[in-house]
């Protein structure tokens, strides 16, 4: 960019009159579609039986959350807590693993990340479930969480890796430069200038990230860890409303991911506001990236 003006590739021709009615038209085509499949499911929900009062009512009596919510979801919110953490360190570590000097650092780390990144979640909770189970070096009582754990945070910490490699790599040249000008060495400068500011520039999609470990500790039911989705399949099984539960459970994870996103929001705000020239750290479906 020079003298302050803004070269914008355009990748479409603008849409004329008859495109723009044309889009209109399938809009509100679409819309009718939708709320005639919700009026529909609505209908059969009611001929079920599934619409009575008395489903929803327990709700509002203090049984269900004492008993059954609330520990669900403070089962969720220890899992990806501990996991956030352990995730960060993780993605630091093997993230300033890809940047080292070392030709075998870079590959091990590598090779480390993109394994754990194409491994399912789901199947690396089974296996540590298992394995862990097998050896009996844990308290049965704990080898659920700590099976969600170390799934969370291996899957997580390489997408947090690819943050920080990412981070780093799109800050403006001159920071390195600068910081080999005034003696410091490569690892000092990663160290004490880059990644710093790199971790900066990275936390709109770190918050976007902890969305996805929130929802994916939902996983851990079928390794019989108590969070909130396990607690409200149990809930519904008691109660007979195993549909209201599940409702339920959805509209508190709404909630806490529309937090988390908002949060996430903000923190891009702030950040686009403080740094000069933004490096956009990004990964894959989380930060939509825009070209400038």
């Amino acid at each position: 960019m020079g003298g302050g003006t803004v070269n914008e590739t355009v990748l479409f021709d603008a849409a004329g009159p008859r495109t723009r009615r044309r889009m209109v038209w399938v809009n509100i085509g679409a819309t009718v579609v939708v709320v005639a499949i919700g009026v529909w499911v609505l209908v059969r929900l009611g001929a079920n039986g599934q619409l009575e009062p008395s489903l929803w009512t327990v709700f509002l009596t203090p049984d269900p959350w004492v008993d059954y919510l609330l520990p669900g979801l403070v089962g969720t919110l220890r899992a990806a807590a501990i996991a956030i953490v352990t995730s960060a360190v993780f993605g630091v570590v093997f993230g300033l693993g890809r940047l080292s000097a070392a030709r075998w650092v870079r590959i091990v780390s590598g090779a480390v990340v993109e394994f754990f990144r194409a491994v399912p979640v789901l199947l690396m909770m089974i296996f540590f479930w298992l394995g862990l189970g097998r050896l009996q070096i844990l308290a049965p009582d704990d080898l659920p969480l700590v099976a969600v754990v170390l799934g969370l945070t291996f899957y997580n910490g390489s997408v947090f890796a690819e943050l920080v490699r990412s981070g780093v790599h799109n800050l403006p040249r001159g920071q390195r430069e600068a910081a080999l000008a005034v003696g410091l060495r490569r690892a000092q400068s990663l160290r004490l200038v880059e990644v710093p500011q790199a971790l900066l520039a990275m936390l709109p999609a770190i918050a976007s990230q902890l969305v996805v470990i929130l929802k994916d500790t939902a996983l851990g039911y079928i390794i019989t860890y108590p969070e909130l989705l396990d607690a409200a399949r149990r809930l519904g099984s008691s109660e007979g409303n195993i549909l209201q539960s599940l409702v339920v459970a959805a509209l508190i994870f709404i909630v806490i991911n529309y937090a988390l996103t908002r949060l996430a929001g903000m923190l891009a705000g702030r950040v686009g506001r403080r740094t000069a020239g933004r490096a956009r750290a990004e990964a894959p479906s989380l930060v939509v990236s825009t070209g400038r």
